[in-house]
């Protein structure tokens, strides 16, 4: 539910029998593949490295198996539904930039009307899951984690404002607090400090990507916060939202009894991602900066963070 990853696309050819004029149909293979990429199941997976973290802290130990398997089904529905919205209302835009000019519905190997019935077949499966799986408030979370990524960030934000990961990105946030309502029924602190570290997380880790494919957001006039500043003024927002990252990870220690696995974790992680941050700020200020190298290791933080967070209830 958030723009994470920079190519979720598969490429579908037609094969054109010999002698003929007439293509055949692709292989049953290509289509199902093409139906697959339309859920970015990348960006999936990457949710899912946060519930079920989420879901051993709420427990402070194994979550019940039909809960904890009934909301990774769900949550990953979820996903995959508001992903397919986000690729069938952004196709216009995904023809312009070169990384997603070959995305299927640009590509015209699923048409937009089966994109968009299964968009709603996904949502509203994943509701369903959740519900029966967990209880209601697991599933009235995931209806509000699809609003915020179709309504909030891809219609309203993300074509309108600089700031549109940021707020838009509140949407990937969501599955903490889903994984933790589906296992204690409410929500308390040390949720709403999950929430707040990816939410932290999101503009460090996209930022970078912006700045990657500046050209791309811009021929497709998306104001990313790259396209409309300079990366001097960009990497100072990167590393404002950095430390606040950093700070609410050392704060989910009091607040959740976190103990010594996670502690010790979340100062060396955190150590890690802000010299990565300062090593791309010297390199803008060089004129050749490399901001992958942030992007592929905000990646590497959040699943080492989140790893440690499930950890740390075995471990005392």
């Amino acid at each position: 539910m958030s723009a994470i990853d920079p190519d979720e696309t598969t490429r579908s050819e037609s094969n054109v029998e010999a002698g003929s004029s007439q293509p055949t149909s692709p292989p049953r293979i290509a289509v199902l593949k093409s139906y697959i990429a339309l859920t970015k199941p990348r960006i999936i997976e990457l949710l899912l490295v946060t519930t079920v973290p989420a879901m051993l802290l709420a427990a402070d130990g194994w979550p019940p198996l039909g809960v904890a398997l009934g909301t990774l089904v769900g949550g990953a529905l979820a996903a995959a539904g508001a992903n397919v919205f986000n690729s069938f209302l952004d196709r216009d835009i995904d023809a312009l930039m070169h990384r997603t000019g070959n995305r299927p519905l640009v590509a015209g190997t699923v048409p937009p009307r089966h994109a968009l019935i299964l968009a709603w077949v996904l949502s509203v499966l994943s509701v369903v899951v959740l519900w029966l799986t967990s209880n209601w408030l697991a599933a009235a979370l995931g209806v509000a984690a699809i609003a915020m990524y179709v309504f909030g960030y891809t219609l309203l934000l993300k074509r309108r404002t600089p700031q549109n990961i940021v707020w838009g990105g509140a949407a990937g946030c969501m599955p903490v607090l889903i994984g933790w309502a589906a296992v204690t029924g409410g929500l308390d602190w040390a949720p709403v400090v999950l929430f707040l570290i990816v939410f932290f997380w999101t503009p460090p880790h996209y930022w970078p990507l912006s700045m990657r494919y500046r050209d791309d957001y811009a021929a497709a006039s998306v104001p990313m916060l790259p396209v409309v500043e300079q990366d001097s003024r960009v990497v100072v927002r990167i590393m404002r939202y950095s430390w606040a990252m950093i700070a609410t990870s050392l704060i989910l220690i009091p607040v959740a009894g976190m103990g010594w696995l996670y502690s010790v974790a979340a100062v060396l992680l955190g150590a890690g991602f802000l010299w990565q941050v300062y090593a791309l700020r010297n390199q803008v200020k060089l004129g050749r900066p490399q901001p992958m190298r942030l992007f592929h290791g905000s990646i590497t933080y959040l699943s080492l963070l989140f790893l440690a967070v499930g950890l740390d209830p075995f471990v005392g």
